[in-house]
């Protein structure tokens, strides 16, 4: 084991522990560190017993432990637990040191904490992880942003740990991890991320609901399907999972049916849902994703409401293998626009807070490792790199053809699933955001006449400039006063 150690830990959770293990088998000197020693002492003993881990027993003997400059890697609680770290660390370290926060923090926090840390003389870096426990021990995607000078000292550990994905001769050589850019840049892509996977399971579980509760199939008939759909352009991990999910039994009976249907959340898909409002991007899919998980959680409501309000009970009389293929057609559309809308919300918020976002390079990073990995990434990424400032990805010419091809089979099962009276809020409002998409004219030219009659908001008009604006005395009684005009 080398005498001083390339990198130090904070935080023996599941995550943390396994991206130690992770660290060590790409030949990388790790020290661990945890509040609670005893973590430290079981881990030392156990699971990194012979191999280049040593533990902790202070933050002081943390620090002494590493070498110049020393790389710090905080894998604890978003929010304050950082904060408190980071307060501990900085009387210890040396100008130049990094302190790197690998958890699921808030990107405001990022930006704050990059220009706190540099006043100090040491860098910060953001960086999201996706991948999970498996991910983390194996091949994370891994998402590093902040301070730029600090890049290349981790970048060997970062790049050596993360998922590889075919280069050109098909080698697994290429990294899932490059620089996303400064201060919090690194956790908003990975906020997006998150975004985008609670709209894949939302997805995924209202095809589940539909041939459980419409056609009434079995959790291996699901099974089957599944497995299926993975060997298509939909196959993706959480498709996989769904798969294996589907097939575990418990006293020979699938345990997901004894699953209590009450979904959590830690925030990442609720603060994408409330950045994309703050930045006026229309991510209506997520939204009604995180909806969905609270709907899910006033279980006791629902049953009761349940015996009191009364709707349609399914009944499906056509062809079954035809609905399967129309929902499957509705999935990959509206996977699709869970993407659009996230890359949607990475554009506009590259623009706000100026960071140089390089979106064919995120898909590269999603392509393995990630809990959305999906095959379709590598068209995303062909997408960007034929138009780097391409402004949704339903105007490229891959996605806009297999939404215009996938429709009328998206129709048929939102249709269905509304006459039946079985929600699927995500598979929903993914068709309506790609009609209103598509829709020259809108009918917000009323929205804006009701917003100039009761507050004299103004509006534009389409036969003159845009840019001007102009407000009606509809009553005769308001005079010609206008009040503040609004940007979306």
């Amino acid at each position: 084991m080398k005498v001083k150690s390339d990198i130090g830990v904070v935080g023996l959770a599941v995550m943390g522990e396994n991206l130690i293990l992770n660290m060590a088998s790409k030949g990388f000197t790790v020290t661990a560190f945890n509040r609670s020693y005893n973590k430290v002492e079981n881990f030392i003993n156990g699971r990194a017993q012979g191999k280049s881990i040593r533990g902790a027993d202070s933050i002081e003997s943390l620090v002494a432990s590493l070498e110049s400059p020393r790389k710090i890697m905080l894998m604890v609680k978003s929010g304050q637990p950082v904060d408190d770290f980071i307060e501990l660390l900085i009387p210890l370290l040396d100008k130049g040191d990094i302190i790197i926060d690998g958890g699921n923090s808030q990107f405001e926090d990022s930006n704050r904490r990059t220009h706190y840390l540099r006043e100090k003389g040491l860098s910060y870096i953001g960086t999201g992880v996706s991948g999970g426990e498996e991910g983390a021990l194996l091949g994370p995607s891994i998402m590093p942003g902040g301070a730029k000078e600090a890049w290349e000292h981790v970048k060997p550990i970062f790049q050596g740990i993360s998922a590889k994905v075919a280069d050109e001769n098909g080698e697994l050589t290429v990294p899932c991890c490059d620089w996303v850019g400064d201060d919090g840049a690194g956790h908003f892509v990975k906020m997006v991320h998150n975004g985008i996977e609670y709209g894949d399971m939302q997805l995924i579980c209202e095809a589940y609901i539909l041939m459980r509760d419409l056609l009434g199939m079995t959790t291996d008939e699901m099974q089957a399907v599944f497995t299926d759909w993975n060997k298509t352009e939909l196959s993706s991990y959480l498709v996989e999972i769904t798969a294996d999910i589907l097939a575990y039994k418990e006293d020979d009976k699938a345990l997901v049916e004894s699953i209590l249907d009450t979904a959590g959340q830690k925030g990442t898909g609720k603060w994408t849902g409330v950045t994309a409002l703050h930045l006026g991007v229309p991510l209506t899919l997520i939204g009604e994703a995180v909806f969905a998980r609270c709907l899910s959680a006033i279980k006791e409501e629902r049953v009761q409401a349940s015996s009191i309000i009364s709707g349609p009970t399914p009944v499906f009389t056509g062809d079954k293998a035809a609905f399967i293929e129309s929902l499957k057609q509705a999935l990959l559309a509206s996977k699709i626009v869970s993407y659009a809308q996230g890359y949607a919300v990475m554009r506009e918020a590259a623009k706000e807070y100026k960071w140089e976002l390089d979106c064919g390079a995120i898909a590269l990073m999603w392509r393995g490792g990630c809990i959305i990995r999906s095959v379709f990434l590598d068209n995303i990424k062909t997408a960007f790199d034929k138009d780097e400032n391409l402004s949704n990805l339903l105007l490229d010419d891959y996605f806009r053809d297999v939404v215009t091809n996938a429709q009328q089979g998206w129709r048929e099962v939102v249709g269905t699933a509304a006459i039946q009276g079985i929600s699927v809020p995500c598979l929903s409002s993914a068709l309506s955001y790609f009609d209103g998409y598509r829709t020259a004219n809108s009918p917000a030219n009323l929205l804006q006449a009701q917003r100039d009659y009761f507050g004299a908001h103004t509006y534009e008009r389409k036969d003159k400039p845009r840019g001007e604006f102009f407000h009606t005395n509809w009553t005769g009684r308001g005079g010609n006063t206008s009040s503040t005009t609004y940007d979306v």
